[in-house]
């Protein structure tokens, strides 16, 4: 545990939170992009005790709560079909598609299963010759070179019953987004650690650099936050807007080349709709020409789906900073990990599923009570 240890370590999280609120002279406003470092701020009680001197909000870091309701749908409308063996995740099903969820297709007598990695959905094509098997390949950057690699590995031996559900959402385009929308609050970013150990963060330096606003490769431990915040604090104090890596133990300039180099040849860039947000340009990643035979939606013919959020869930203002979670009025209340209105409520790596466990509802009724 030495080197896990390290990074929870309460003397140097205390001199960092004191270094932080020193040179704090003002209430900065940072977002994290990732759900992995959402929970790990709101587990540790990371923004609670920096309150005075920055404000942190959650961005859309969490593939599962931004994959579209229709890409949802279309996932319950394949995995309803006789002869399809669906593969997923197992954090998308209970994700709400319009409807219902993949557990209630699995109940209902879909053979909806929960894989590991997409090589486990390639092995049960190839045990299950008679059967489709679709894999739900969701995610950002860093599930990406996996998920090529077994369309890949699909095309190269043959596996004409495999096929891809692909919803794949890229990390830059989605800071782009917010940075340029005219009611963003965001003043420096916290750019996914584990994103960039696969793509490197050269995409970052225009994003920085059009917007002079600071984007910090941060890990994903307490000090690793910590230490995220303190480097974004000092360049806003110092009027810079740069990009810097505060995680070099996992992360290069240039990244991953050779899992870049899969990624390039399975996928192409595509716009893609997030969910709650909407259509953002060049923002994902769809099946390239060469392995367009492996589209679940194409083989199934499912592309035509179009739905409609809840009128009650306002997860897409949580995803771009705009309030916390527990300031949906349905927060808690119509929506909960049990009945959910959106996927941040269901999500391991959601805002609003981290505000509800580590009980920032209490918090918000004992405020108003």
């Amino acid at each position: 545990m030495k080197y896990l240890d390290e990074f929870r370590d309460p003397v140097l999280a205390k001199n960092l939170f004191a270094e932080i609120s020193a040179s704090a002279t003002q209430p900065w406003v940072l977002m994290e992009v990732c759900g992995g470092q959402t929970h790990s701020i709101i587990r540790n009680g990371i923004d609670k005790l920096l309150d005075d001197a920055i404000e942190l909000v959650h961005g859309p870091g969490c593939p599962v709560c931004v994959t579209p309701l229709d890409t949802i749908d279309r996932a319950l409308a394949i995995a309803a079909k006789d002869d399809v063996i669906f593969c997923s995740f197992g954090d998308m099903l209970r994700v709400p598609g319009s409807q219902n969820d993949l557990f209630q297709v699995k109940s209902q007598g879909g053979d909806v299963r929960i894989v590991y990695s997409p090589f486990d959905a390639f092995t049960i094509a190839k045990e299950n010759p008679d059967r489709e098997v679709v894999f739900f390949g969701i995610g950002f950057e860093t599930t990406a070179p996996a998920n090529a690699m077994s369309v890949y590995q699909a095309k190269k031996h043959g596996l004409t019953n495999f096929s891809m559900l692909v919803s794949h959402v890229l990390v830059p385009p989605a800071i782009e987004a917010i940075a340029s929308s005219p009611v963003n609050r965001v003043q420096g970013f916290l750019a996914a650690g584990h994103v960039c150990s696969v793509m490197g963060y050269e995409a970052y330096y225009p994003i920085a650099e059009k917007f002079n606003i600071p984007i910090v490769v941060t890990g994903f431990e307490p000090i690793d936050v910590l230490d995220g915040i303190r480097l974004t604090v000092k360049q806003l104090e110092e009027g810079r807007g740069e990009v810097e890596n505060a995680y070099p133990r996992a992360v290069t300039r240039e990244g991953n080349p050779e899992a870049q180099k899969m990624i390039e040849d399975v996928f192409q860039v595509t716009d893609r709709n997030w969910r709650g947000i909407g259509m953002i340009p060049r923002s994902g990643w769809e099946l390239s020409e060469r392995y367009r035979d492996f589209d679940a939606a194409e083989r199934f013919t499912v592309t035509d789906i179009n739905t409609q959020e809840s009128p009650l869930c306002r997860s897409g203002e949580v995803l771009q900073g705009l309030i916390k979670p527990n300031e949906c009025e349905a927060f808690g209340k119509e929506c909960t990990p049990r009945k959910p209105l959106g996927a941040t409520m269901v999500s391991s790596e959601g805002a609003c599923a981290a505000y509800y466990t580590y009980g920032r509802l209490i918090e918000l009724e004992a405020a108003t009570s």
